[in-house]
């Protein structure tokens, strides 16, 4: 991330973390995918794990879940939360978080479209996994959106504080980005009604 999206999710850490998921039958099956993608001996890596939903929720079915986020805030409340014994929260950012590897899996949920460079971030995954690791990811991508809220809303939104530095990418050049960076892309879809947001697993070859 920038140090502008730090700052940004310093600030919002705490409205992030009281408001309630917008679709929670869509969210819980996209949890149930990457849980049935994950073993008992896998030790995990999560980029960008905000404050801890998903790596409470995925922690406990593997023997290691290490969730890190570039927001102190979001660690701290994360760290307030039950969590597995397997799960420990991180202050880290996403292109440094790597320590411990190689990881079985990493996950980089809602993420790839906040750092500042994704290639570097994809490149850097890559490395950190271990030979056929996997690398389960959703992402935003914005670029598909239409005109008027890539060019207008988006950036309004931006100069006001409420919406964080984004890339502009479309769901094909996130696909060429993850086959570029040297993974092999197993499932893409998406949950629920918002078409913007793509689930990937990609597979390290």
């Amino acid at each position: 991330m920038t140090d502008g999206s730090v700052q940004f999710w310093d600030r919002m850490a705490e409205r992030y973390a009281a408001r309630p998921i917008k679709d929670t039958a869509a969210y819980e099956a996209m949890l149930a995918d990457a849980a049935a993608r994950l073993s008992p001996t896998d030790r995990v890596l999560e980029i960008g794990a905000g404050t801890g939903g998903a790596a409470i929720k995925l922690g406990g079915c593997v023997a290691e879940w290490r969730a890190t986020d570039a927001s102190a805030e979001m660690v701290r409340i994360a760290r307030a939360k039950q969590a597995p014994p397997t799960v420990s929260f991180v202050v880290a950012e996403a292109d440094q978080a790597f320590a411990g590897a190689p990881y079985d899996a990493i996950c980089a949920f809602l993420i790839l479209h906040l750092v500042a460079d994704m290639d570097a971030t994809l490149a850097a995954i890559h490395r950190h996994l271990k030979p056929g690791g996997l690398l389960i990811s959703k992402t935003y991508c914005v670029g598909d959106m239409n005109a008027a809220l890539r060019h207008l809303l988006i950036p309004v939104l931006r100069i006001v504080g409420f919406v964080p530095p984004l890339k502009m990418i479309t769901a094909q050049q996130l696909h060429t980005r993850i086959a570029k960076a040297g993974f092999s892309i197993e499932a893409s879809r998406t949950f629920g009604s918002n078409q913007h947001a793509h689930y990937i697993v990609a597979r390290r070859l």
